[in-house]
């Protein structure tokens, strides 16, 4: 019966039409379509799901596709990129030539800029035919790769781009965590590989051996659970031992077996864990007797040096170079060129390029499994060694270091303190859990601990694991190191202690380091520092702004160049609470000069002052390449220009793009402002439900980071939301905790919105809350005499607490002098309320009008039809002349008119812009360039056109703008 039933028997699928049928489906649809999908296959090890995935790689290329297949490995699967590399470099098309992948994996220091540079090519190569990407095992993939994995998919969703994925089963089922990142933003399948019924067994049987079999074989494949590879190598061992009819050992006649190369398994089928296992002994209840007899059987009847090369491979993973083998066997390649021709005869190896690779991982840890327990350690290390020595990186041996390093081992600490300094840029979760290893392996008394030890700190603090960093550091700290090891230790802890938003700890270690003496000038200049950035949280800021200058100073005198950062970034920090926008201005300046990773927050300084072409011109100037923190802040400072300029779709772009950012690289800075922010915007164009929301998530995200200004701002949230509920009362008791927190004018994010704050508790009746305010925003103007929108708004707010038109006109006046269109169509809202109260409606109208059509212009529809209703009230109001009344809506085109939640006219300007570009061929990298933005906001706005337009990819995008004739 060998053979028969065509295709299905020649790749050994039996048993799986269904699950065939199914992806078959879904390689059409993503060519059809034009748009992404993404396909989990799981199931446990030899279950199906290599041959399954190779099986549409087949039917992908047959269509037409690019494709591209990787393959995961357990002993590799720290390696940056190393799984995702297969997938880029494989095909008779690469996706990526191999200099072009060592240069971008040159580049891994950026991980967000990575994405976007294998998003730019895949999508490229995709404008000309769809693609399949494929990777097996995903179980084992390295960080990075699984980085990627969790934001390609979505980034690419617009593009025929299909990603296939297969993973084993356990607790933790591999690759759930890319599948939802990419949920609900493209097609999702999951495809559940489940055992092989009886009859499927036996007809893979009959393939196997070519006949039908007997009773006796057939309770034994009973017992494999209907796993085809376990079933297929019980047969062949059986047949190996001579024990079924017709066996021929030593054929080495290799078929297919419905299993291809499933790997990532390091124990029995159904387990799931990621330390190296052996398969189980013959008393395992979990695998029949017979099964591990037949898998035994078959490596023993080999000879001995073809048994001593696969160990050898065993120990190097499931894919090895042969000269690494013959290396560790001791033995000169040429010597062992007939065992490797035995074990590729014999199926256990393939040639994988110029790699071998075992067939299947069971056959790999069956082969490790009959190393002595006492050995392997020692190959490990000495695998370890091989691969530096031949010129591999370190994080290539980490794998075999953290396997057979034991306490005391100081090459191996060294391989490892290499290998975290290699990949912190990229995976600094991986270098944390390397100098974690570290750590555990130097010895107490070893005088190296404390410098391992501080390292690891390093690493633990950028993998935003703070509290175990702090942990790490007491616990040196308890082993009493010399006076200038403590100093350093208590700086180099200062970054988690400020994240953990513990200022006051942070302010209290400081002090004890450098009160004890004996510290480096320059740790010493780097503590007074972070006890200058601590104190910028507490009232009194005058110490504070002592503590930096004097900290500025040493920095200065001793050359440190971290300390000099960290000097005028608390120096600017306490500036900018302080409402001194011109010394904020000058130390962020200062500071971007020292490091040009800092004109984000140079552009922002400007911002305060009201100088937003300085701070275009600093946002130009900005590195877009700096890490992905720095990305962040970019955006954020970008979207601050967009507000103020009244942009507000291009601001909540940027908003939720930094927001996903940050979610992305775990390190989330603004999350709580951005949402306070968004909120407000939804209330302006009248989304109360949407206002609701952001609420909802700033307060979630307030739980994560709850330090005073997060804390401050969400209380003005909370008032605001109850203002415009018509609850004034509610909203002055939020207003009250606010003030708890530090006074309203103390957090910059709400100074422009002090008048929404004053007229909250105009209404409630709070005359001391008001005349509290009134004075801050005196002051404030006071200390930013040359900022129109800081003496602006203090008119304003004396005007409307005093109830004088005159003092509303001059807020008017004086802010007309800055760049903020939205908070001067507010106090134009304010002065032609007043106006029309005083029954100088003639007056009100072109004031009204005017505010009217800020508020459409920025898309403000909600604002902007309060102000057309108060016009409209106005029309039968005395002094209200048919000239003033016609002059008021001139020049406006739909000014209050809501747009609608779908269709093109739904579309921001922003989002038209990138339709037409997208439409007309571009890639969002290309977009971006034109458009002068991120690709992550192209993405954005893009997520966002396609979502109004009801379409699923450019090709539909392409169509409609070609039948409105927008097409650029």
């Amino acid at each position: 019966m060998a053979g028969s039933g065509g295709p299905l028997s020649r790749r050994g699928l039996r048993g799986r039409e269904a699950e065939l049928a199914e992806l078959r489906t879904l390689v059409a649809s993503v060519a059809r379509s034009g748009s992404g999908a993404l396909a989990l296959l799981r199931g446990e090890a030899g279950i199906g799901k290599s041959t399954l995935l190779a099986e549409a790689v087949d039917l992908a290329e047959n269509q037409g596709y690019s494709t591209g297949i990787g393959r995961a490995d357990e002993l590799h699967h720290l390696v940056p990129l190393s799984s995702l590399a297969g997938c880029l470099l494989d095909g008779a098309r690469p996706l990526l030539s191999g200099d072009a992948f060592a240069d971008l994996a040159r580049r891994h220091d950026q991980r967000i800029r990575l994405v976007e540079r294998l998003a730019g090519r895949i999508e490229t190569r995709a404008a000309e035919t769809p693609v399949l990407i494929a990777l097996d095992d995903v179980q084992w993939a390295d960080p990075l790769s699984r980085f990627a994995l969790r934001q390609l998919p979505g980034r690419l969703r617009s593009s025929p781009v299909l990603w296939l994925l297969t993973g084993r089963t356990g607790p933790t089922v591999a690759g759930e965590e890319i599948l939802a990142a990419a949920r609900n933003r493209l097609p999702v399948v999951r495809l559940h590989l489940g055992p092989l019924s009886a009859g499927a067994i036996d007809r893979l049987a009959d393939d196997t051996l070519g006949e039908d079999v007997d009773e006796r074989t057939r309770t034994l494949l009973d017992g494999t659970g209907g796993n085809p590879f376990l079933a297929v190598e019980l047969l062949r061992g059986l047949r190996t031992e001579g024990r079924t009819p017709g066996a021929d050992a030593g054929t080495g006649t290799h078929t297919s077996t419905g299993t291809g190369t499933d790997a990532g398994t390091s124990t029995a089928p159904g387990t799931d864990t990621r330390t190296t296992a052996e398969l189980p002994e013959a008393t395992s209840p979990s695998v029949p007797t017979g099964l591990v007899s037949g898998v035994r059987g078959r490596i023993g009847s080999l000879g001995p040096d073809t048994l001593t090369l696969l160990r050898m491979g065993a120990v190097l993973g499931r894919r090895f170079a042969f000269l690494d083998a013959a290396a560790l066997c001791e033995r000169p390649p040429a010597t062992l060129i007939t065992a490797l021709d035995e074990a590729l005869r014999a199926g256990l190896l393939d040639e994988d390029g110029a790699l071998l690779s075992f067939r299947h991982d069971l056959l790999r840890q069956a082969v490790y499994a009959d190393i002595p327990t006492s050995a392997r350690n020692a190959l490990h290390r000495a695998a370890a060694h091989r691969l530096v020595a031949s010129g591999h990186r370190p994080i290539d041996a980490a794998s075999h270091v953290l396997r057979g390093a034991e306490p005391g081992d100081e090459e191996a600490v060294g391989l490892l303190r290499r290998a975290a300094e290699d990949v912190l840029p990229v995976t600094p979760g991986l270098a944390a859990d390397l100098m974690t290893r570290a750590l555990e392996l130097v010895r107490p008394s070893d005088a190296a601990r404390f410098d391992v030890g501080e390292q690891a700190i390093v690493c633990l603090i950028r993998a935003g694991r703070d509290r175990a960093a702090l942990t790490t550091c007491d616990g040196l700290l308890a082993a009493q190191p010399p006076l200038a090891v403590f100093g350093r230790l208590q700086a180099t802890l200062g970054g988690a202690l400020w994240s953990l938003d513990l200022a006051d700890e942070l302010c209290r270690r400081a002090e004890a380091a450098l009160a004890v003496g004996g510290i480096p000038p320059e740790v010493e200049a780097r503590l007074s520092a972070l006890r200058a950035l601590a104190l910028s949280r507490g009232r009194d800021l005058g110490v504070a702004r002592a503590v930096g200058e004097e900290a500025l100073a040493a920095a200065v005198v001793t050359g440190d160049r971290p300390a000099h950062v960290q000097a005028l970034s608390a120096l600017g920090e306490i500036a900018l609470n302080a409402g001194d926008g011109a010394t904020a201005l000058a130390r962020f300046t200062a500071l971007s000069v020292v490091d040009g990773a800092f004109r984000p927050e140079e552009a922002v300084a400007h911002q305060h002052m009201d100088r937003f072409d300085s701070a275009e011109e600093s946002l130009r100037r900005a590195q877009p390449e700096a890490g992905s923190h720095r990305q962040a802040m970019l955006l954020w400072a970008q979207a601050q220009q967009h507000l103020g300029r009244g942009r507000l779709d291009d601001a909540e772009a940027h908003f939720e793009t930094m927001e996903d950012l940050e979610d992305a690289v775990r390190t989330p800075v603004q999350q709580v402002n951005s949402r306070v922010i968004r909120a407000w915007i939804a209330l302006l164009r009248g989304n109360r439900a949407g206002a609701g929301e952001q609420l909802v998530a700033a307060r979630e995200r307030l739980a994560v980071k709850p330090n005073p200004g997060n804390r401050a701002v969400v209380c003005f949230l909370e008032a605001l939301l109850a203002g415009h509920d018509g609850d004034a009362r509610s909203g002055v008791e939020a207003l009250r905790r606010l003030q708890e927190i530090g006074p309203f004018m103390r957090w910059r994010l709400l100074r422009t919105w002090v008048g929404t704050a004053v007229r909250t508790a105009l209404t409630a009746g709070d005359r001391e809350l008001v005349e509290d305010l009134v004075a801050q925003t005196a002051a404030h103007a006071e200390r930013n005499p040359e900022v129109p929108t800081a003496t602006g708004t203090a008119a304003l707010v004396a005007g409307l607490a005093a109830g004088d038109v005159g003092l509303l006109e001059r807020s008017v006046s004086l802010l007309a002098a800055g760049p903020r269109p939205l908070v001067l169509a507010a106090a134009r809202t304010d002065l032609g309320r007043a106006l029309l109260a005083a029954g100088r409606t003639a007056e009100a109208v072109p004031v009204l009008a005017a505010a009217r059509d800020a508020f459409a212009a920025a898309g403000a529809e909600a604002a902007a039809a309060d102000v057309r209703r108060l016009l409209d009230g106005a029309g039968s109001g005395p002094g209200a002349d048919a000239e003033s009344l016609s002059g008021a809506g001139a020049g406006r085109t739909g000014a209050g008119r809501d747009r609608p939640a779908q269709g093109w006219e739904a579309l921001t300007a922003s989002e038209r812009k990138v339709a037409r570009l997208i439409a007309g061929g571009h890639t969002n990298r290309s977009a971006a360039e034109a458009l002068v933005v991120s690709p992550h906001t192209v993405n954005t706005h893009l997520t966002s056109v396609f979502r109004k337009l009801t379409v699923r990819s450019r090709v539909q995008l392409a169509h409609v703008v070609l039948a409105r004739g927008d097409a650029e």
